[in-house]
């Protein structure tokens, strides 16, 4: 029995929960979780917790904002109670799917800032400045610097006269004058704002000579928007705002299985335990499937090849990798020859980034699975349509069987149903978020239980001892 600890269960997983405290042999902590009529979430701890370790158990699935309100609630609740230190166990990690890195129209990471675009000759400066340093002589500047200096200012806006008619009462006459008398001309005044107005009123008389030509033509319709050389397309940051929540309402310590982005352990400034189940999908193959020395490990996207080849290399297990290619829709266009084509060249090819291109990408298998076992491996089924696509293909390539080793089986939606038609033979998923629903519906679903992992993780940062080992053996 573990003393001086305190392990507080929300109600996202009250089965896990249970299953954590039975393992270290403490009782469950008596807490009042409900809600007002009103919706706002309502938490009592209805014993002490000062100076006592505490480790409160919540999973991110379900009702996940709820669940992540509750959450902040109890350890704001812990503090505030005198908590030694306050331990957030969070089995599947919420929002942990929308990382920080902003990502292009072509799909390529934003990591550096684009080249600043180069700008006209008679824009640019020198860039030693005009006080020189001592036994160097003095530059040029305005009056030899800059295209010729003054005179050189002065050609150009002679020919811009020239151009714009000649007529000695125009704006450009104006400034020429004002800058010969060796005055700076106001903001207003400059050649390109004049121009802009200039422009802008000759727009403005077009536009309504062609609305009294045709008064009876329909309102233009709005161009979409195109960004210009140098804007950037940012992505919500998600990750840092979690980090913050949970630091800020006094976690001092998580504990969390399988980040789907391991960048997010660089979000906190806490310590971050990230567990992994692949010990457990391990001891699965190697004793619930025959011959599995002859089967394939298969990587469903090229985001989790990492994962599936160090279960491979660890089993000594040929390896398979699914790629996935999208090519955008393109309107119908004319070839040289003059043909109608309606297929984008292969050199518009990119990585998909919208939810809908991801669900309708194109399907490539890399490596052979004729006639043998395939395992795919992933870290997370939510929608479950990369797994059953993903299985269709390998049926298609002559698998015999297809099995799904999944961390979190989140399944919403009508992910069962998907899995019930699809040709997976058998899903495999671990309890980091409840399954006993999801067993009821689905046959082919099997379930690994993690609460001796985490229930051990608790023990051990309670103890002060590592937790290095448990990713290595469990």
């Amino acid at each position: 029995m573990v003393r001086n600890m305190v392990v507080l269960g929300g109600s996202s997983h009250p089965q896990l929960n249970a299953a954590i405290t039975n393992h270290l042999g403490i009782p469950p902590s008596n807490v009042l979780l409900s809600k007002f009529s009103v919706g706002e979430t309502r938490v009592e701890i209805n014993e002490s917790v000062r100076g006592k370790e505490v480790f409160i158990v919540q999973s991110g699935c379900g009702s996940v904002n709820d669940n992540l309100m509750e959450l902040l609630i109890l350890i704001s609740a812990c503090k505030f109670a005198s908590a030694k230190k306050i331990t957030a166990v969070l089995p599947l990690f919420p929002y942990s799917r929308q990382s920080d890195l902003p990502y292009d129209r072509a799909g390529a990471p934003l990591t550096r800032a684009p080249a600043a675009t180069s700008r006209p000759e008679f824009y640019t400066f020198e860039s030693r400045p005009e006080t020189p340093p001592p036994n160097h002589p003095q530059s040029a500047g305005l009056n030899g610097g800059l295209n010729g200096g003054l005179d050189g200012l002065r050609t150009k806006l002679s020919k811009a006269r020239i151009n714009d008619g000649g007529s000695p009462t125009s704006p450009l006459a104006s400034q020429r004058a004002v800058l010969a008398n060796g005055t700076t001309p106001r903001r207003s005044n400059t050649l390109d704002s004049t121009r802009s107005d200039r422009d802008g009123a000759s727009a403005a008389a077009a536009g309504t000579s062609a609305a009294a030509a045709a008064p009876s033509t329909a309102a233009t319709t709005t161009l979409p928007f195109q960004p210009q050389p140098g804007y950037k397309q940012w992505v919500a940051q998600a990750g840092t705002l979690m980090a913050d929540l949970l630091r800020c309402a006094g976690a001092q310590h998580i504990i969390t299985m399988d980040l789907h982005d391991p960048q997010y352990q660089g979000f906190f400034d806490i310590p971050v335990d990230n567990l992994y189940a692949r010990p457990l999908l391990k001891n699965y193959i190697q004793y619930n499937i025959p011959g599995y020395k002859d089967a394939v490990i298969v990587s469903p996207d090229a985001g989790g090849a990492k994962r599936a080849t160090a279960i491979a290399d660890g089993l000594n297990m040929d390896f398979a990798l699914i790629h996935k290619v999208f090519f955008p829709v393109k309107s119908p266009h004319l070839c040289p020859g003059g043909a109608l084509n309606v297929d984008p060249p292969a050199s518009q090819e990119r990585r998909p980034t919208k939810i809908t291109d991801r669900q309708n990408a194109t399907m490539m298998l890399v490596g052979d699975v004729a006639n043998r076992l395939a395992i795919l491996v992933d870290d997370l089924a939510d929608t479950a349509n990369t797994i059953t696509r993903a299985a269709k293909l390998l049926k298609k390539e002559g698998a015999t069987k297809v099995y799904a080793l999944l961390t979190h089986g989140v399944l919403s939606g009508d992910a069962i149903e998907r899995i019930n038609a699809s040709a997976l033979d058998k899903v495999v998923v671990t309890n980091s978020v409840p399954q006993h629903e999801h067993r009821q519906r689905c046959p082919k679903l099997e379930v690994l239980d993690v609460g001796t992992v985490f229930a051990e993780a608790i023990r051990r940062v309670h103890h002060g001892e590592s937790v290095s080992v448990l990713f290595h053996m469990i």
